[in-house]
């Protein structure tokens, strides 16, 4: 049976939730929570409306979790649905961030296309107990850091000699953290690999029980319009889908960018709201 609206919902508050307790603690502010990563490495957390408050974020407790970001050299990121906490936009923007308004897109797995049908660049899921995990995550970061310094879907200059110097390697801790979530089918790592060039698209999956999301797909800005985002998604959401979620999600970065993904087989549902200082989303 398909989901209601509200039920639909309430499934992504629960995985929004749920997503980075594994890998951080939660420190509650109010109607908001913060979660800290516990390792190096990876990218930051969030803030985001808790599942069990009394009242609804106010511009006092948006204020007190910027200024706890700060003191932890943490990014001032703040992420929620925004038909689910919609008076917190205002707020947001009363307390000086700048929201970004996402469309929040799920996938019809009935539409959802083989990834060598939309691009001719191999997409492959890596393997945790192979030797390569490890490059292959330095990759991943790589070709992130890179594609998301670029943002859009133009081409650009940017290509595989970025990519190489803006490789680095994974620490232990985070090392023996990533192969056990990505062993208990909880992480997702895909590589999009163009013969002679390496990695030039990747994105990331994250489960929990039955519900799942992408995030992350990001293309080198040399290999752009060539389908690599479509099929890392595509990719992805098979994998995801066969490891037993019915429910898999994506917020993409623009409406330009989600037009990639209804090439996926995903359609829009929402707004998903991302917060950050005015200089850093102006």
């Amino acid at each position: 049976m398909l989901d209601t609206r509200d039920t639909l919902f309430d499934r992504l508050e629960r995985f929004y939730d749920a997503v980075p307790r594994d890998a951080a603690r939660a420190e509650e502010f109010g109607g908001l929570v913060l979660f800290v990563r516990e390792s190096d490495g990876g990218w930051p957390y969030y803030a985001r409306p808790r599942l069990d408050a009394a009242e609804p974020p106010s511009a006092a407790d948006v204020t007190a979790v910027r200024a706890r970001q700060r003191d932890l050299g943490l990014p001032e990121a703040f992420e929620w649905v925004h038909e689910r906490t919609p008076g917190l936009l205002a707020v947001a923007r009363s307390a000086g961030l700048s929201v970004l308004e996402a469309p929040l897109m799920v996938l019809d797995p009935a539409a959802l296309p083989a990834a060598t049908e939309l691009s001719d660049v191999p997409v492959r899921i890596l393997d945790p107990a192979a030797p390569d995990f490890p490059a292959g995550l330095a990759a991943q970061r790589a070709v992130a850091a890179v594609g998301f310094g670029a943002a859009g879907t133009d081409r650009g200059d940017a290509g595989p000699a970025e990519r190489d110097a803006a490789l680095l390697e994974l620490g232990p801790a985070d090392l023996a953290q990533e192969r056990a979530l990505a062993a208990a089918h909880g992480r997702l790592t895909a590589l999009a690999e163009a013969p002679g060039n390496g990695a030039v698209g990747s994105g990331r999956g994250m489960r929990v029980a039955d519900v799942a999301e992408i995030a992350g797909i990001a293309t080198l800005p040399r290999a752009r319009r060539r389908g690599v985002g479509a099929a890392v998604t595509a990719a992805l959401a098979r994998r995801l889908l066969d490891d037993g979620a019915d429910l898999v999600f994506l917020s993409a970065g623009s409406e330009d960018i989600a037009r990639v993904y209804l090439r996926a087989g995903f359609r829009r549902i929402g707004t998903a709201c991302i917060a950050e200082p005015a200089a850093l989303l102006g």
